[in-house]
């Protein structure tokens, strides 16, 4: 496998990373205040479309140029596990207007505590999970069907962790098996591009890449047996890692 081209940071790399990040949380902080007391009083789903005015902006203001691509069968009515490869903390806003589909989000519930971003989450109806907790699977399959009931989508992010090298983790089959018993279909989702903007163990903001967002063939779930829920988080993986390799490929020609 070709190794993941790193870009060099410079001073004016840094400066320019400075000034994003100053932008960016200028336009994040009262964005997400005003979604937070929107969440509290009309409810999330009444202002969705100012969502979706946050998150345009802030992918915007890194600075990267995007596009979209959605497979035809991707019904923009229907309702779907969203399912992620995990680069970095803007990694839902690069998603969220990329369809018409509202995403509730799955989460640590330690995230809950972030100042503005956390309480925003919590107010918005964000998901919450408690790694290693015993027990909890009931609690987030009966929010996941009140989600559901709003005709939500949810969004996941089966790696659990962020990439380290610009590649697809292994998925943890979890959320699955869930999907699985509330009947939703999957689709896996690829982005390129993004690993280069930003990534974890690195503050450097860079922009001018093409990020792109691919909205793959979704896969049906109901009915499965454990054993196929296995075949079928394999299936979404590779489905996501063949779009990531393939692009990296590209780049080392």
């Amino acid at each position: 496998m070709n190794s993941v081209p790193i870009p060099k940071d410079t001073f004016m790399s840094k400066c320019v990373a400075v000034a994003l990040w100053i932008v960016g949380l200028l336009w994040m902080v009262p964005m997400m205040a005003l979604m937070m007391l929107f969440a509290l009083t009309v409810g999330p789903d009444r202002t969705d479309w100012f969502s979706r005015i946050y998150t345009r902006g802030q992918v915007f203001l890194t600075g990267c140029k995007y596009r979209v691509v959605v497979h035809p069968e991707i019904d923009p009515n229907g309702v779907y596990l969203f399912a992620q490869n995990h680069t970095n903390l803007l990694d839902h806003v690069v998603l969220y207007h990329a369809t018409p589909h509202f995403k509730q989000g799955v989460e640590l519930a330690s995230h809950f505590k972030i100042p503005v971003y956390g309480w925003f989450m919590k107010a918005r109806g964000t998901i919450g999970v408690v790694p290693r907790r015993r027990k909890q699977t009931e609690a987030i399959m009966t929010h996941i069907r009140n989600e559901l009931q709003k005709k939500h989508s949810i969004l996941v992010f089966p790696e659990a962790h962020r990439t380290l090298d610009g590649r697809v983790r292994p998925f943890k089959k979890g959320m699955f098996l869930i999907a699985r018993d509330v009947g939703l279909p999957i689709v896996p989702v690829a982005v390129t591009g993004w690993y280069e903007t930003a990534r974890k163990g690195s503050w450097i903001l860079r922009p001018g890449y093409e990020v792109t967002v691919h909205c793959l063939k979704p896969i049906a779930t109901e009915g499965l047996s454990d054993d196929d829920v296995r075949q079928v988080t394999e299936q979404a993986h590779q489905a996501v890692s063949d779009v990531i390799d393939t692009y990296w490929s590209s780049k080392s020609l």
